[in-house]
């Protein structure tokens, strides 16, 4: 059962400055307990027997050696849970930065820089955006993106990795950063040239068969880490008798060792001007990307620990965690989901587990690591397939196609771009996306003809010939005036103007809001029209916000203020001014009777108002 700690951390609110220095552990310690110690202690215990199995898949992914990727949990994990506010948070590579940050090292492989040196400085890079953007208060941003978009990345991702282990299950080569397309084809080549080996496929099926055991039987065990133990463990005597192993083991791709982390020199800042311009924009996804993850996984777990989290405190900790890493030589790291769950379900009390389970990852490499050279590579592929498959979340994927069609198409398109073309890429294609299909919905104001009924209430004319007058049309906008629906306001204005016969617009913008320049020029062109043609543009209903717009701009005196009616209490007051005002344009005076309700209206007109208007 996790502890419950009162979390005294600064407000959403705090300075730049304050943010920046301020380092939530160190608040901690002022309730911090022996049983906190304790439970923090098994916390980063256990999230290690969860980080190891993990990271050495990570470079599986990355093509590195095992080493830059642990190195980048010790440092990263530690650096950046200095500055978390969220107790549970944890940092480190993750499927989605180590799968783009593999196919940008692919891409620009002809830099002429060694793959870990390109990888260590996009870390750098990232790390700089990260704070800025947290310096800033830029998290809260992130509650403007659509989870459709956050769900069909996250479903590209699962099936890119699965689809990328192929090559290692099947003991074939496959080239890294591949798309989905060139992946399933070079498999296909490499299956019909009868390029597979039977062991790779054994041990492959045999690892998942064994997680999904352990899982089964002791649902509360360590099934990933118990698995490739056992795994390394058969290799290991399977070597013993067989020197010459069929299949290859972690080892071969770079071995396991004690060693301390220490700095490491960036290019120098000449190179690094040249190979900017081809790493910023991996870079800018990549600190979205981690944004978007660190904001969903925080604010997950904080709604069930009942902490507080300061989102931009987040996200200087990410950005500081890979500001290490960079300068450390190793991978980029982002918010990881299954370390964080961990974390939480292991007790964890405060930020302290994060930084325990760094100092745990050191020591294990120190004592165990022999085992960990022999894991098998096929086994890590099952164990990447299987976290692939995890990542595919089926129900969120069926909410976000069914419940509107604008979240299927957001879903269907961050989906597309991840699989087809760029992960990276993938992010800014659902947000603008989104965006587009948001500014479409909310850019389609309506406007009906409308007069006043028997009974004195504003309704839609059901028939042009049932006007009040002839010559006077009142037209009821509503919805939003901002750029994205002016042409279209514009239009839908000009086409009622088109009949000759009305001398009078009154333009009722009562529920009109969001009025900007585009929708005052489309106005003030309304307004040149009619009175070229003889005719007369009237407004009623105006808001204070609309008021204040045409006041600013100059239209309110360019149309007339006599002709500008603000909205009162009563919603038709307003209306039945400007209809007033628009007879007394007409050059040819006849009747109009507007009836109303003296029940409604006795509070809104004096005494002299209170018979039927006569006009």
């Amino acid at each position: 059962m996790n502890e419950t700690v009162e979390h005294s951390g600064g407000a959403l609110g705090a300075s730049p400055a304050r943010s920046w220095l301020r380092l939530p552990f160190l608040e901690e310690f002022k309730s911090y307990s022996w049983n906190r110690f304790r439970h923090d202690l098994i916390a980063g215990a256990t999230v290690t027997l969860v980080s190891i199995p993990q990271a050495i898949g990570f470079s599986l992914i990355l093509g590195l050696p095992p080493m830059p990727v642990i190195i980048s949990i010790v440092i990263g994990g530690f650096v950046s849970a200095l500055f978390f506010s969220s107790y549970h948070h944890v940092f480190g590579p993750t499927t989605s930065v180590c799968l783009i940050a593999a196919a940008t090292a692919a891409a620009n492989s002809d830099l002429g820089l060694h793959p870990l040196q390109l990888v260590a400085y996009l870390a750098f890079l990232v790390g700089v955006i990260q704070i800025i953007a947290g310096l800033c208060h830029v998290g809260e941003v992130t509650k403007f993106i659509s989870r459709s978009v956050v769900v069909g990345y996250t479903t590209g991702i699962g099936v890119l990795l699965m689809t990328s282990q192929l090559g290692n299950c099947s003991g074939s080569t496959i080239r890294a950063g591949s798309n989905l397309l060139n992946t399933l084809a070079q498999t296909a080549q490499n299956l019909g040239a009868g390029e597979m080996s039977v062991w790779a496929v054994g041990i492959t099926l045999l690892t998942l068969v064994i997680f999904e055991g352990v899982k089964r039987f002791r649902p509360h065990w360590p099934n990933n880490l118990i698995g490739l133990v056992v795994l390394a463990l058969g290799a290991r005597i399977f070597a013993e008798f067989n020197p010459d192993l069929p299949f290859r083991l972690v080892k071969d791709t770079g071995s396991l060792s004690a060693i301390l982390p220490h700095l490491s020199r960036l290019p120098p800042w000449t190179e690094q001007l040249q190979i900017l311009p081809n790493l910023i924009n991996t870079a800018i996804a990549i600190a979205i990307i981690g944004m978007l993850e660190a904001t969903a996984i925080t604010k997950s777990l904080a709604a069930k620990s009942g902490q507080h989290v300061d989102s931009n405190q987040e996200l200087l900790g990410m950005g500081a965690g890979n500001l290490a890493a960079g300068m450390f030589g190793v991978t980029p790291g982002s918010s990881s989901f299954t370390r964080s769950a961990v974390n939480y379900q292991s007790g964890a009390t405060s930020q302290l587990s994060s930084m325990f389970s760094s100092v745990a990852v050191m020591l294990i490499l120190f004592f165990v690591t022999p085992v960990f050279n022999y894991i098998p590579i096929p086994a890590l592929a099952a164990l990447l397939m299987r976290v692939g498959y995890q990542l595919i979340n089926r129900p969120q994927i069926r909410i976000s196609v069914l419940s509107t069609r604008s979240d299927a198409v957001v879903f269907f398109t961050t989906l597309g771009v991840a699989l087809f073309f760029r992960l990276e890429t993938a992010i800014y294609a659902g947000i603008g996306m989104a965006v587009v299909l948001f500014l479409r919905k909310t850019s389609t104001p309506t406007l009906a003809e409308y007069t006043f009924n028997d009974t004195g209430h504003l309704t839609e004319l059901p028939e042009k010939t049932q006007r009040l007058h002839p010559q006077i049309s009142i037209i009821h906008v509503e919805g939003e005036l901002f750029f994205g629906a002016a042409d279209l306001f514009q239009e839908q204005v000009r086409r009622q103007a088109e009949d000759e016969n009305i001398r009078v617009f009154i333009l009722r913008m009562k529920n009109a809001r969001h009025l900007d320049a585009t929708t005052v020029m489309a106005l003030e062109v309304l307004h040149e029209y009619l009175r070229k043609t003889g005719r007369h543009l009237i407004i009623s209903g105006c808001t204070s916000d609309v008021s204040r717009v045409l006041r600013n701009s100059g239209l309110m005196k360019h149309i007339g203020e006599e002709n500008i009616f603000p909205a009162e209490t009563n919603p038709t007051i307003a209306t039945r001014k400007a209809l007033l005002r628009a007879q007394a344009l007409l050059p040819e005076k006849g009747e109009i009777r507007i009836f109303y309700s003296k029940k409604m209206e006795n509070q809104q007109l004096d005494k002299a108002d209170m018979e039927d208007y006569m006009i």
